[in-house]
């Protein structure tokens, strides 16, 4: 019991979206090894189960939540079911992310709907359900952190994938502006620009698109989905009076 005391995220509550593969799994597991109580949310219920499985192995607490993010009843029901095993939550982490290859001339309305539904809507279900927690874990002096992962996608510019970059850059002005509403609230708000980082996201792009991101992984060397939960673990494990707002983490010879 000392040695959890003694954890950087120790008696914290944490929901992480998009939990069950990639940059949300990773941060899922490293919050839970830092002691944090981990709500475990995606549609794929099976994947989360496997990681709840090796975080509980691991001395960690977890719970597998079954929630889709396009769905405001999935929703719903999530939310009632993380209040009965967390408690209030102080931690969200949108991790949940869709890129579709849509060029904007093929007029893929069902890509962009789902591209807007989980990277920008879905982000903004989550903010609406846990807002009071985080106000309420504040005013009682605890730390409180909103996390958002956008995309340095957000900032440059990718042929094909112009509606995906705009959902991130959405995301990212919902950040500063969220902060202006927040942060007087003594909650945190924190936006995180992964660049070339290994994760799911490739597998839905083009053919052509695939053979170009496999050279610029020769050519650059990505991230891996721990370095993003590194520096998620690291902003909130801060003294609640810092707010690590901004982070762009990119490859060392990614430009």
């Amino acid at each position: 019991m000392t040695v959890l005391r003694n954890l950087p995220l120790a008696g914290r509550n944490a929901v992480v979206t998009g939990a069950a593969s990639g940059i949300g799994a990773a941060i899922a597991e490293r919050l839970a090894a830092d002691g944090a109580s981990v709500a475990l949310l995606s549609r794929r219920v099976d994947r989360l189960d496997d990681l709840g499985t090796r975080i509980t192995a691991a001395g960690g607490t977890a719970y597998s939540v079954g929630l889709d993010v396009t769905s405001q009843e999935s929703v719903d029901r999530g939310v009632k079911v993380i209040a009965e095993r967390l408690g209030r939550v102080d931690l969200v982490v949108n991790a949940a992310g869709v890129m579709l290859a849509a060029p904007i001339q093929q007029g893929r309305a069902d890509d962009w709907t789902q591209m807007i539904d989980t990277n920008l809507t879905g982000v903004l279900r989550l903010i609406r359900a846990f807002t009071p927690d985080l106000i309420a874990a504040a005013a009682d002096g605890g730390t409180a952190d909103l996390v958002n992962i956008s995309s340095i996608g957000s900032h440059l510019v990718f042929p094909g994938y112009s509606v995906y970059g705009a959902t991130k850059a959405a995301l990212t002005q919902l950040s500063n502006a969220l902060r202006a509403d927040l942060s007087p609230l003594d909650v945190r708000v924190t936006n995180i620009e992964p660049g070339l980082t290994e994760s799911e996201l490739g597998s839905h792009m083009l053919e052509e698109q695939q053979t170009m991101l496999a050279g610029m992984v020769e050519t650059i060397g990505p991230l891996t989905s721990e370095d993003i939960a590194d520096v998620v673990a690291f902003a909130v494990s801060r003294r609640r009076e810092l707010n690590l707002r901004q982070i762009i983490a990119l490859p060392t010879r990614q430009a």
